[in-house]
């Protein structure tokens, strides 16, 4: 199982690196505005924050709609080569694209962690950060047309799902489906801090995934040159992925979470006020390692420890952070970009800042 999970964070986060470095630049070439790219890269989002909703209502996130998600995931890649010229027919291709996106990684998330447990889980979730870095080294050099990015992406998109089936189908022991009693326990509103912080640390990411590509090459940086320093912040993630599990043993999650975010309104404000400068780049790059890796581990591992039902606090977290997070951060900032671009990261750093207030006003509790 160990090795299987490793292909599926491999192939699943090289789809990640074609969407978020290269798909934004393609748009970019086809006319479509800093608002419309946005827009467009909002809506698998948008689907991430729905969904988790349905399953409060009833829906079971079973191995027969893990499996059918699998499908609706390979035909959305493929519906991208006739839709990539028309607005209203890419943005139902990217909201299909985020019901496989949405519904896979859950899925897989709680079968690594119950599995392999949180002090091994970064060692098996690196190489997802090295899908990621590989696949960007190699297409920055044949990225010649906008073809050759869907077919990346498509190529990625069936092997990934391939994979998700092998798990799927060698999980032969199914989650036991929670009752309703607890279902009725978990109460974002409860914990309304914490989950307002987690949404507004996302969205501080909005320019990030969705601009930074844009953002840069719009300054003078080469393209090879942002590829490299997306790279640079991947490798030093795959450092942290590696190394982190004594932290995770060793130290309180939720200061872990806030840290990472103190790194993060730091990280923003740099690449704002320095915008060319690349050793600021590259270390404000060598901060993904904590803003990104280290939030990450502690996030889903904190919220695994204090609710009972598991699978549904990680399709919130998938759902309200990389969902409502996500999707706010990229219409944001493409409003932002588009008509104030200097200001693009000083708005993050803002956003993550507003995370940090609310995180410090959360109080841990245990198990509920």
């Amino acid at each position: 199982m160990t090795i299987l999970l490793s292909l599926f964070y491999y192939f699943y986060f090289s789809i990640i690196g074609v969407y978020v470095i290269f798909i934004p630049k393609v748009l970019y070439s086809f006319d479509y505005s800093a608002s419309e790219i946005g827009i467009l890269l909002g809506a698998a989002p948008l689907v991430r924050f729905i969904l988790p909703f349905l399953f409060i209502k009833g829906l079971k996130l079973n191995q027969k709609v893990f499996q059918t998600s699998l499908i609706i995931f390979v035909a959305s890649a493929i519906a991208f080569y006739n839709s990539i010229e028309y607005f209203y027919l890419l943005l139902v291709s990217n909201i299909f694209l985020g019901v496989g996106l949405s519904l896979i990684l859950p899925y897989i998330e709680v079968i690594s962690l119950e599995s392999i447990g949180k002090e091994r889980y970064g060692k098996v979730r690196l190489f997802g950060s090295i899908g990621f870095i590989v696949i960007a080294l190699i297409l920055v050099k044949y990225l010649t047309s906008s073809t050759i990015a869907l077919d990346f992406l498509l190529f990625l998109v069936i092997t990934t799902s391939f994979i998700a089936f092998l798990i799927s189908t060698k999980e032969h022991k199914e989650q036991k489906q929670e009752t309703l009693r607890e279902f009725q326990k978990f109460s974002i509103v409860r914990d309304f801090s914490l989950w307002a912080g987690l949404i507004l640390m996302q969205i501080s990411f909005g320019s990030f995934y969705n601009f930074f590509t844009i953002y840069e090459t719009d300054r003078g940086i080469s393209l090879d040159m942002t590829v490299y320093l997306w790279s640079f912040g991947v490798l030093i993630e795959i450092v942290m992925l590696f190394a982190q599990g004594r932290l995770l043993q060793n130290h309180k999650l939720l200061n872990l979470i806030r840290f990472s975010v103190v790194a993060s309104v730091l990280r923003w404000f740099l690449v704002f006020a320095y915008p060319t400068d690349l050793s600021i780049l590259f270390f404000s790059q060598s901060l993904h390692a904590l803003s990104f890796a280290l939030f990450h581990s502690a996030t889903i591992s904190y919220l695994y420890q204090i609710y009972q039902d598991k699978k549904l606090s990680q399709q919130f977290f998938m759902g309200l952070t990389y969902g409502l997070g996500g999707l706010s951060g990229a219409v944001i900032s493409g409003y932002i970009y588009e008509y104030y671009p200097n200001y693009l990261f000083l708005s993050s750093s803002f956003f993550a800042f507003v995370s940090f207030l609310f995180l410090m006003f959360y109080k841990h509790r245990q198990e509920v």
